[in-house]
């Protein structure tokens, strides 16, 4: 069900981390230049030459928001260009389809770097040549060879802790016919599964009342989440803190776009803020796609998530 919205961010958290950071006071890195407003479509100008080795990092616009903290993953607007000897092209952009959640742990040394410090409110851009960013062996989901150098233009907006859960006032735990909700704030909430049928229509409890913006189809929502099977109450999915992933990974996704139907259906109109149960059947689940193996999700399975939404930004 997570969804990155494209391989550039999914292939970051795996990408081994080459060590070192450099940058020179001139080279045709140098002369990458980006223009426009905060939040819109970047003009971007790369020379017609061979990009150096240099790691070059530069700021055009510069916020004045809060500085990024270690360990936060922050909400963007990308743009992210190849750079192949004499030609480039754009392999993705976020600019109109909404932005995404960043991973706290990149794996780019070069994007690391850039983003060190940042304040939100900036448009950062970041040439990274191979050794800054997948190395030798490229990345063949982006179509990036070990040659290739790569261009982020990266405006940022919101940041987010791993840790971070809904704080409103609690006016449920959910129960009786429905599953059990327990939690520490902070952590990852307990779902207890009641050992009775599921229901057959998608359920919506809200578990915290947000106060925030009412989440609408092309919002993007930063949320946390965890997901479990009600037919044998083991958890298949979460975006919050585990001993694989120590700062988490917050799920970044379009009211409306590529999540399952239910996800959608259910989160529509819930205000930022919140922590909602969603108890989903396998019509606006995985049944559709007759299941997920991987996940031990058979295509009759219904689904209990318990989703806290972190933020939203609007539809455009």
């Amino acid at each position: 069900m997570r969804r990155i919205a494209a391989a550039a961010l999914a292939a970051l958290a795996a990408c081994a981390v080459v060590a070192g950071c450099g940058s020179s006071a001139s080279s045709a890195n140098d002369s990458v230049t980006v223009k426009g407003s905060f939040g819109k479509t970047p003009t971007v100008t790369i020379p017609a030459e061979k990009a150096s080795t240099d790691l070059f990092i530069s700021t055009p616009i510069q916020g004045s928001g809060a500085k990024l903290k270690a360990g936060d993953s922050p909400l963007a607007d990308i743009a992210l260009y190849k750079w192949s000897g004499t030609k480039h092209s754009l392999l993705y952009s976020t600019f109109s389809s909404g932005p995404q959640i960043i991973p706290a742990q990149l794996g780019l040394p070069g994007l690391t770097d850039a983003l060190k410090n940042a304040h939100l409110g900036s448009r950062v851009v970041a040439v990274l040549p191979p050794k800054y960013a997948y190395g030798s062996g490229g990345e063949s989901q982006l179509g990036v060879k070990g040659t290739d150098t790569l261009v982020w233009v990266i405006d940022l907006m919101q940041q987010y802790s791993g840790k971070q859960s809904a704080s409103g006032p609690q006016i449920s735990t959910g129960g009786g016919t429905l599953p059990t909700v327990s939690a520490t704030a902070g952590q990852q909430p307990v779902i207890t599964v009641p050992k009775t049928s599921p229901p057959a229509a998608i359920s919506v409890t809200t578990l915290i009342k947000g106060s925030g913006h009412k989440l609408a189809k092309g919002d993007t929502v930063v949320a946390q989440y965890v997901g479990a099977i009600w037919r044998t109450g083991s958890v298949f999915a979460t975006s919050w803190p585990t001993r694989q992933q120590p700062s988490g990974q917050l799920f970044g996704f379009q009211i409306g776009g590529n999540v399952i139907a239910g996800f959608s259906q259910g989160l529509t109109g819930v205000p930022v803020g919140s922590r909602v149960m969603l108890v989903i059947p396998p019509s606006l689940g995985y049944g559709p796609a007759g299941g997920n193996a991987n996940a031990g999700i058979q295509k009759t399975d219904t689904l209990v998530f318990v989703v806290d939404v972190l933020g939203s930004a609007k539809a455009a």
